[in-house]
C-alpha cells in the first residue's frame, strides 16, 4: 500500500500559501468578479452536464475527492492534490483505492459532509442508486468500479473489477464534484448545494448567474472574492465590447478567437490575455447506423475530403493543431508523433490526391457530379460550432455532398445526439483530462450515453482495457498511439483539429491561471482577487 499523506500535508500547505507566493501583492478580501457567459446552461448540475457552459459558473460551488493543482497550467499525474480527500493510497493489488476524508466540512446548508455524501454520488453515477439522473453522460468512466464501500464517516473505497491507474484523474476532473446525499438530482439542477467556496445565489436562463461567498469555507481565509456574477451574452463580438468597455472583469474562458484576441489587445492594451490548447477538438459525428451514414464508404470518403490546414489557417491563423483523438503534443501527454499520424488516410499533405480518392468511394457508394448526397449538417449554436460547419459545408461540396446548416440551442443539442436524432453534425468533444481512458470510454466504448455515432468495435474496445492497466507511461504511450490510429482509420469520429483560445482579464484582476490540458479543471476562482 502506498501512503501520500506526506503529499496531502504539503499540498493543503500551498493552497493555503499560494496566493502570498505566486502573486504580486498581497491578496485583498471583497469585491464581485464580472463575467459574460457565452451561453445559457440547461440546468445547473455538472454531474448530467456535457458542456463546461456548465462547468464554469458552477465548479465554484463544489469540491472534489482529489483535484488538480489550480495554480499550475498543465494537469499532470504529479499535479494532483488532496481535496475533500485528506490523502488516497492504493492496496489490493492496485484493485482498491481508499480515501481518508477531510473532517469539519459543511455542505452550504449547514450539513455535515461525510462518506456516505461520496458513497451517494458515485452510486449516483454508476446508475446503482435509487434515484436518476436525467443525463449521465460519463456513467463510462466508472465501468471498472466494483462497488463504493465506507468505513465509518471518514473513510471510502472504490473496489475495482481490475488496476486502473487514471481513476484518480478522473476524479480530479472539473466534471466529478461530490453531491450530497440529502438533495435529490432534480433540486441539484436548479438549487445545486456544493461544500465549495461559493454558494448558489440564483440562475435566470438567458439572463444570468449570481454566486457568492462562503463564509464558512473549510479552507480558511479563501475565497477572496465577495461573489462572481455571469451575465448571458450569447453573441460573442457584443460580450468582447462590453468587456473592452469595462463592463466585465474577465471574458468567459477560452472563448475568444485569434482574430478576436487582435481587437481586444488593441483596444484594450492593459488586459492580460493569453491562449492556450482548450483540450477541446472540433469533429464530424455521423449516425452510422443510418442510411446513408452506415456506408463507411462514405464516411470515409469525408474524412479523406477534409484540408485540416484550411481550418486552422481560417479560423485560428495558423494557431491551432492537428491531430488525432488524444490532445496533439507538447501540451499534451498522449499525442500521436506526426509521423504516424500522417500514415493516416486523409492526413497525408496532398489534399488534392486525398480528395481524388474520396470521389472514388463516393462514385463506389453510387454519388457523383450528376447525383449529389443532400444533409442536413447539424451543430449547436455557437459560434465555436458554427465557423467551422460552414466551412465543412464549403469542402464537402468537392465530393459531391450539398450540406445544409442546421444549427440547434445549447439545451437541445446534447439531448439530441445523444439520442442519435440527426444524419451528419459538426461537433466539439472537451476532454476534461488529458487521459486515454476519459477519451476513449466515454466518446468510443459501445452503448457510451457520449458516443453520439453508434460507434462499436467490440476488439478496439479489449484495447482500451489492455492501455488502461498499463502503469508505466513509456509503454502506454504506443498503445494508446496504435488505438488512435485505429479510431481514425476506422472513421469513428473523423477529427478536424485541436483548438486553441484566449482568455482575457482586466489589469486588476489576480490569481487567475487557465489550464493548458484541460480548461475543464481550472474553474474554482477560490483564490482570484481584485485589486482595485
Amino acid at each position: 500500500m502506498r501512503s501520500v499523506w506526506a503529499l496531502a500535508a504539503m499540498a493543503a500547505l500551498s493552497v493555503l500559501t499560494a496566493s502570498t507566493t505566486t502573486l504580486a501583492g498581497e491578496p485583498k478580501q471583497g469585491g464581485v468578479l464580472r463575467m459574460y457567459h457565452r451561453d445559457s446552461p440547461a440546468n445547473a448540475s455538472i454531474l448530467e452536464g456535457a458542456t463546461y457552459s456548465v462547468n464554469v459558473p458552477f465548479m465554484g460551488v463544489f469540491n472534489n475527492l482529489v483535484i488538480y493543482d489550480q495554480h499550475i497550467a498543465q494537469n499532470s499525474p504529479d499535479t494532483l492534490r488532496p481535496e475533500l480527500a485528506e490523502s488516497w493510497s492504493w492496496g489490493n493489488d492496485n484493485k482498491k483505492l481508499t480515501f481518508k476524508l477531510r473532517q469539519g466540512v459543511k455542505w452550504h446548508d449547514g450539513k455535515p459532509f461525510t462518506s456516505a455524501d461520496v458513497k451517494c454520488t458515485f452510486d449516483l453515477l454508476m446508475g446503482k442508486s435509487q434515484q436518476k439522473l436525467r443525463q449521465n453522460p460519463r456513467k463510462a468512466w466508472y465501468n471498472e468500479v466494483n462497488e463504493i464501500t465506507t468505513s465509518g464517516d471518514f473513510e471510502v473505497s472504490f473496489d475495482l473489477k481490475r488496476p486502473q491507474p487514471s481513476l484518480l484523474a478522473m476524479l480530479a476532473s472539473g466534471y466529478t464534484p461530490i453531491y450530497p446525499c440529502h438533495v435529490s438530482p432534480a433540486d441539484m439542477r436548479t438549487h445545486p448545494v456544493g461544500t465549495g467556496p461559493f454558494k448558489f445565489v440564483e440562475f435566470k436562463a438567458n439572463e444570468s448567474i449570481k454566486l457568492t461567498r462562503n463564509p464558512d469555507y473549510w479552507k480558511k481565509g479563501l475565497p477572496y472574492l465577495d461573489g462572481i456574477e455571469y451575465t448571458i451574452i450569447t453573441n460573442r463580438s457584443t460580450a468582447i465590447l462590453a468587456f473592452v468597455a469595462g463592463k466585465f472583469d474577465m471574458t468567459f474562458p477560452t472563448h475568444i478567437t485569434i482574430p478576436l484576441l487582435k481587437d481586444i489587445k488593441s483596444q484594450a492594451p492593459n488586459a492580460t490575455c493569453v491562449v492556450e490548447p482548450t483540450n477541446v477538438s472540433t469533429n464530424i459525428i455521423v449516425n452510422s447506423t443510418s442510411a446513408p451514414f452506415d456506408n463507411i464508404d462514405i464516411r470515409r470518403a469525408m474524412a479523406m475530403a477534409l484540408d485540416r490546414k484550411a481550418f486552422v489557417d481560417i479560423l485560428f491563423e495558423g494557431q491551432a493543431d492537428i491531430g488525432g483523438t488524444m490532445l496533439p503534443l507538447p501540451q499534451g501527454v498522449w499525442g500521436m508523433p506526426k509521423d504516424k499520424l500522417e500514415t493516416i488516410p486523409g492526413y497525408g499533405r496532398d489534399v488534392n490526391a486525398n480528395r481524388e480518392e474520396a470521389k472514388k468511394l463516393m462514385q463506389k457508394a453510387g454519388y457523383g457530379p450528376d447525383k449529389h448526397l443532400a444533409v442536413k449538417v447539424s451543430t449547436r449554436n455557437l459560434a465555436e460550432y458554427r465557423d467551422p460547419a460552414v466551412i465543412l459545408i464549403d469542402q464537402l461540396k468537392s465530393i459531391y455532398i450539398d450540406g445544409e446548416l442546421d444549427v440547434v440551442e445549447t439545451a437541445n443539442w446534447f439531448p439530441k445526439v445523444a439520442r442519435k436524432d440527426y444524419m451528419l453534425g459538426l461537433n466539439l468533444t472537451g476532454n476534461s483530462v488529458d487521459d486515454p481512458d476519459q477519451s476513449f470510454y466515454e466518446n468510443y466504448s459501445c452503448g457510451s450515453e457520449r458516443n453520439y455515432t453508434n460507434y462499436c468495435n467490440k476488439e478496439i474496445e479489449k484495447l482500451f482495457d489492455v492501455q488502461s492497466q498499463e502503469t508505466d507511461t513509456s509503454k502506454r504511450k504506443p498503445l494508446v498511439w496504435d488505438i488512435d490510429k485505429k479510431l481514425q482509420e476506422d472513421v469513428a469520429r473523423p477529427i478536424i483539429f485541436h483548438a486553441r483560445a484566449g482568455t482575457c482579464w482586466q489589469r486588476y484582476v489576480k490569481g487567475i491561471t487557465i489550464m493548458s490540458n484541460s480548461s475543464y479543471n481550472g474553474f474554482r476562482y477560490e483564490d482570484a482577487w481584485l485589486d482595485k
